[in-house]
């Protein structure tokens, strides 16, 4: 029986067995002993929403053999649904981008959805993705906003738009498989640093998009858990950011460098914790103290539960102290306090299609885990 820290660092080697050599041999193995307990396993890598890409990896590392042939059948058909499911959302990527091209906006593909535009996998079927994230100039966004509207997308209601946010509201279709946030800026805090302005001359074209560069979509991707899920100060971690790390660092052309800036520490522990997950180097700016990221391998604990409750608490409190004079902040406390809707969803009776996504700055701090 395997323990979570065991499961993470085996799925870990797992998805870079196709290009690592030494992983590989470890992962076979492994599987040869044949005492792997595949239902912890199933658990713990759809927690993380790696199922695909463990299936896509093991497969493509000449390893399916060794699985059980009822897994291996749920695996596939799964990772079929996914690809299905990426398809759409590429699709509908497309239409976006042509019809904002049109009114002369080059909107930016963010995270999942933009790694899938600009092929970093092998198998689309590999990332499980959410929304559909881009990101447009701040002056840009409502107009943006109603444009998309045109195409038959339709704002939440019960969340309103309030000032120092980073995206508009979620706009979603029925009709549709994602949710689009159009972003002016990236992080949710010290933005100085990374934001639109620092990004911008470095943006890179393929096929007709936009997206930013190599080094920034490593940035983003560890900043968009360590900094905007509070995985630094929880002591998460996620399979899923750490396999497209791994995937990105392979597209570096020259070693990342990161600058001692305001993120400097959540970059540096990033890459860190997913380096030792994967079993793969990553850029990193010093030696490893392995017994200083051992809390980033354990699942929820009461300390975490308690430290995400308040994390959660100060993130409400200072909505509710901006409330008394914002405007922008006053209608979105009431939104929620007058909306049955929300009160349905938050007790349980009830799941509206804009809520099939975790909302961002809600009650999803951090990165998945197996409770």
């Amino acid at each position: 029986m395997i323990n979570y820290k065991e499961a993470l660092f085996f799925i870990g080697k797992c998805l870079t067995a196709h290009k690592d050599a030494q992983n590989k041999a470890i992962v076979e193995e492994q599987l040869k002993n044949n005492n792997i307990d595949w239902d912890y396993l199933v658990k713990v890598s759809t927690s993380h929403y790696v199922f695909p890409a463990l299936y896509c990896n093991i497969k493509s590392a000449g390893l399916l053999h060794y699985l059980p042939k009822d897994l291996v059948e749920y695996m596939k058909y799964i990772t079929d649904l996914n690809r299905e499911r990426n398809l759409q959302i590429i699709e509908e990527a497309n239409k976006i981008n042509t019809h904002l091209r049109v009114h002369n906006i080059a909107p930016i593909f963010l995270k999942g959805t933009g790694n899938l535009l600009e092929g970093l996998y092998d198998d689309i079927a590999e990332r499980m993705v959410g929304d559909i994230d881009i990101l447009v100039k701040k002056e840009e966004c409502d107009r943006v906003f109603i444009l998309l509207l045109q195409l038959g997308y339709y704002p939440n209601k019960i969340y309103e738009f309030y000032d120092e946010h980073r995206h508009l509201p979620r706009i979603a279709d029925d009709n549709k498989l994602a949710a689009i946030e159009i972003h002016w800026d990236m992080i949710g805090k010290k933005s100085k640093c990374f934001n639109y302005n620092t990004i911008q001359s470095t943006l890179i074209e393929k096929r007709g998009f936009l997206f930013l560069s190599i080094e920034d979509q490593i940035k983003l991707t560890v900043y968009a858990k360590f900094v905007n899920d509070e995985a630094y100060h929880l002591k998460n971690t996620s399979l899923r950011a750490a396999y497209d790390v791994f995937l990105l660092h392979n597209n570096l052309t020259n070693q990342l460098e990161p600058e001692r800036d305001l993120l400097f520490e959540e970059l540096k522990t990033g890459l860190t914790v997913y380096s030792l997950v994967l079993g793969r180097p990553l850029s990193m700016p010093e030696s490893i103290n392995l017994a200083r990221y051992d809390d980033f391998f354990t699942p929820i604990t009461r300390k975490k539960k308690y430290l995400k409750v308040y994390l959660l608490g100060i993130h409400r409190l200072k909505i509710m102290r901006k409330a008394m004079y914002k405007k922008s902040y006053f209608k979105y406390v009431v939104s929620k306090i007058f909306s049955i809707k929300w009160w349905r969803l938050k007790l349980g009776f009830s799941k509206d299609r804009a809520y099939i996504y975790p909302q961002p700055d809600d009650e999803t701090f951090g990165s998945a885990e197996v409770y």
